[in-house]
């Protein structure tokens, strides 16, 4: 979605909507196992990685997202411990980051918000998804 990030939800005021969009929960079933990070890896890199298993998107990642977040660790741990910055690799880290939603920007430009439930445990279990009503309304009047 081109242009600013979106507001959330409950910030945006809109007279002529519905109650707000509706909690969309992760279908059940095995979830792919996490590749372990690799010990070797930059700091920043490895707490980058450890920190997607904590966040609530994580809860829809296929083991192909797991195998991207993997490489993307590799990219950004190579990156910082080599002694030239490479900034076109940075940027194809940061690309890599959108497409796996791992910024409140990039979430709220895919029209998905994360809220926490107050006292929660587990973080993964407190996510819920809610998608936007205008992200609805376009999946459902697609012209294919």
């Amino acid at each position: 979605m081109p242009g600013p990030v979106p507001k959330r939800s409950d910030q945006r005021r809109r007279r002529n909507k519905g109650d707000g969009p509706d909690v969309v929960k992760a279908p059940g079933g095995v979830a792919p196992d996490v590749p372990p990070a690799d010990e070797e890896w930059h700091p920043i890199a490895g707490r980058w990685y450890a920190s997607l298993v904590q966040s609530g998107q994580a809860q829809f990642y296929e083991a192909s997202d797991w195998a991207t977040a993997l490489y993307l660790a590799e990219a950004m741990s190579r990156n910082l411990n080599s002694g030239k910055f490479s900034a076109q690799l940075l940027q194809a880290v940061l690309s890599g980051m959108t497409d796996l939603l791992t910024t409140e920007g990039a979430r709220r430009r895919a029209r998905v918000e994360l809220e926490r439930e107050s006292g929660a445990d587990d973080p993964r279990e407190a996510a819920r998804v809610t998608l936007m009503d205008s992200y609805r309304k376009a999946a459902g009047s697609s012209d294919g």
